[in-house]
């Protein structure tokens, strides 16, 4: 059996919402559906188009109105649901929840960005080191992980555009791509998309100013970072730029498994 596992950052749901993301949705079906920024309280959504027929749908929501939220839609009802990683400072803004099906979870991660500021980039930077210890403890206590989201951070030269100019700025800077490195080598865990895509020009995110998006100026930043027991499994990716809903592209990936 295969499903199909989307992550979609829609920098506030409501407004993609109203760029027909839903409609979209309907179309896709994908059958586990990660979304970060939804930038609203659950509240604010009830009655509206945001919970679509056949669809579970879990939301941690920032304390700040507005501000970022992760969501997690499935077609089965999760067994479980962990939300938050245990770090107040992390969790009072919604940017981690996990759903278990069986053996398998999926996680909507949201990593914060340093892009405005050095206080933002410290409070980064000051996640990444308990997040990997997390994650290298999770790797092996006999679950499989999808983590699914916008880790805002490209990893290699390959996965942004203007890798040269971009060398001192978040998202982009050594010490954060030499972390990514230890989450795929210490870690042991795998870029998903990279598996099955080897190629250049592979973006999910493309910056509003500029012609960024019809020059395809972009930055890979959305990931599945998975165990390697499902990443073997991963069959098909597509990033879909058919559309745009919101700054990032939906990525979708289909794995040989049985959920």
């Amino acid at each position: 059996m295969t499903i199909s596992i989307m992550t979609a950052n829609l920098n506030g749901i409501r407004a993609a919402q109203r760029k027909g993301f839903f409609e979209w949705l309907e179309a896709e079906q994908p059958d586990i559906l990660c979304i970060q920024e939804t930038k609203a309280q659950r509240e604010q959504l009830e009655g509206g188009p945001y919970f679509p027929d056949g669809y579970h749908a879990e939301f941690v929501d920032a304390q700040k109105k507005g501000y970022s939220g992760v969501a997690v839609y499935s077609r089965r009802k999760p067994d479980d649901y962990i939300r938050g990683i245990g770090i107040p400072e992390i969790d009072s803004e919604g940017r981690w929840l996990e759903a278990r099906f069986g053996k398998l979870s999926v996680i909507s991660l949201y990593m914060p960005s340093g892009s405005s500021g050095e206080h933002r980039q410290g409070i980064k930077d000051a996640f990444l080191e308990p997040l990997l210890d997390r994650l290298k403890g999770m790797a092996s206590d006999g679950r499989e992980y999808v983590i699914c989201g916008d880790w805002n951070i490209a990893h290699t030269w390959r996965d942004l555009k203007n890798w040269r100019s971009n060398k001192k700025n978040s998202g982009f800077l050594p010490h954060e791509r030499e972390w990514m490195d230890r989450l795929f080598d210490e870690a042991g865990y795998v870029d998903v998309f990279r598996r099955l895509n080897d190629g250049e020009d592979q973006y999910t995110w493309w910056s509003f100013r500029g012609q960024a998006w019809a020059n395809n100026t972009g930055w890979r930043i959305d990931y599945h970072v998975a165990t390697p027991g499902i990443a073997n499994t991963a069959v098909a990716e597509r990033v879909n730029r058919s559309d745009r809903f919101s700054d990032h592209a939906p990525l979708t990936i289909d794995y040989d498994w049985d959920l």
